[in-house]
């Protein structure tokens, strides 16, 4: 019974360790602003605010999980499922490192662009 709990215990920590190492390691982590510089003094607008994980993305139009990403230094290139309100949706979206330290995202099929300004910590 101990080597079961033993092995139950070791298994959820080298889990909660992997997730939080992908989170270290995924550079787009973070909270932002769409299209407005961030203050982050709680007065930013709500309809602006995106919170982005290594597993999804938060923003008051819903929530996208990443089913699959490609991640470099510059960019993430990501397939995603979202659920809004109007149903789901699947699709493919980029999020691309900018020189002045915003991120410019577009869906794949380009109706949709914006610039992601990160907010201080």
């Amino acid at each position: 019974m101990r080597m079961v709990r033993w092995l139950v215990a070791s298994t959820v920590l080298v889990a909660a360790c992997t997730a939080a190492n992908a989170e270290d390691n995924f550079w787009l982590s973070g909270n932002y602003t769409q299209n407005v510089p961030c203050k982050g003094d709680g007065s930013d607008p709500p309809q602006a605010k995106v919170q982005i994980s290594a597993q999804e993305i938060d923003s008051k139009v819903g929530v996208c999980t990443f089913l699959d990403t490609k991640v470099d230094a510059k960019s993430v290139v990501a397939h995603v499922e979202c659920k809004f309100p109007a149903g789901p949706l699947m699709g493919d979206i980029t999020f691309t490192m900018k020189p002045n330290n915003t991120v410019a995202f577009i869906d794949s099929n380009k109706t949709y662009t914006a610039t992601l300004y990160r907010c201080p910590k």
